[in-house]
């Protein structure tokens, strides 16, 4: 039997963190432990991991840090304690599906190619309700009702990431490729996973919703829902669909921009640092950014003398 971790954040979370470890210990697939790091918590949050690790000592394995190490650190320590072949993220304040884990080790059995998975997943608000949006974890869906081609690696290093960390599970294998976590500027732990699978081809996605992701004010990382309507689901395909070309001022801003935020965010961690991985999402954002000049230079000559001038 394939030995099942689940690494656990938590830090002040005592208001949803009982429903969201329920939702683990109820799996159809039990989970054979559950590592908390806390981060140094004020209110009950310690109170609450003592009594699960009272009642179930066989499962839970609970750190409380000597100081705030932030959410991308403490990912790293409770990834790194974890003892099982496949390793779930878990935030503190969603809830997961009864067949979560189940749906994930079958994936994982039926395909050893794969590293990583991610799954879609549903938005509730503070009093559990379901709300009725689309978010980031339908664009492959979209893409392929649409016959859009995806490249994931290519995707997540050029336009932007949609493998949440809390939809994400991934082998014990690949931890010395991914860890320690880069301290990158504006990359958390979720994309940099994502990046180095997906180049890898080892990355993969399943459009099944098998948690709930939780919308509230004191959450770290939102922004990942809009209205459902078309003109919602067409700003997400034209968004992550890279083989669509630039047509309007605009259009060119955008994917510029883009470009640029992401070869800076590489690039001040090589300045310190060399790391091969890095290099090569460098390398896939400038060959993105020559095809996008062509492009530009092609259809608005005029334009691109000032982008060339201002977007560089």
């Amino acid at each position: 039997m394939t030995k099942i971790s689940v690494a656990v954040c938590t830090y002040n979370g005592e208001k949803f963190l009982r429903q969201q470890i329920d939702s683990i210990l109820n799996q159809t697939l039990k989970v054979d432990e559950i590592v908390v790091c806390d981060d140094g918590s004020t209110d009950k949050t310690s109170r609450i991991l003592g009594d699960y690790q009272k009642k179930f000592p066989e499962i839970f394995r609970i750190y409380i840090n000597e100081k705030n190490l932030r959410s991308v650190k403490n990912f790293e320590k409770a990834v790194s304690l974890c003892t099982g072949e496949i390793i779930f993220l878990s935030d503190q304040d969603d809830v997961w599906e009864k067949n979560k884990v189940e749906v994930f080790n079958t994936f994982f059995t039926l395909n050893k190619q794969i590293d990583v998975l991610c799954s879609n997943g549903h938005i509730i608000n503070e009093n559990n309700q379901k709300q009725d949006l689309y978010t980031v974890w339908d664009v492959p869906e979209f893409l392929c009702i649409n016959k859009r081609e995806i490249d994931y690696f290519k995707i997540f290093a050029t336009i932007g990431n949609f493998a949440t960390g809390a939809a994400m599970a991934l082998r014990k294998s690949i931890l010395p490729q991914v860890l320690p976590f880069p301290n990158i500027e504006g990359l958390h732990h979720d994309e940099w996973i994502a990046l180095t699978s997906s180049e890898q081809k080892k990355f993969a996605f399943l459009n099944e919703k098998l948690f709930s992701y939780r919308i509230h004010n004191e959450q770290q990382v939102g922004g990942i829902s809009y209205p459902k309507n078309e003109a919602s689901k067409e700003k997400l395909i034209n968004r992550f669909d890279y083989n669509k070309k630039a047509k309007t001022f605009r259009d060119f801003k955008i994917k510029f921009r883009t470009l640029n935020d992401k070869e800076r965010k590489f690039s001040s961690f090589l300045e310190k640092n060399t790391d091969p991985k890095v290099k090569r999402f460098v390398e896939t954002v400038q060959k993105e950014r020559q095809v996008l000049e062509q492009n530009l230079k092609s259809e608005h000559f005029l334009f691109s003398l000032f982008f060339k001038y201002f977007y560089r």
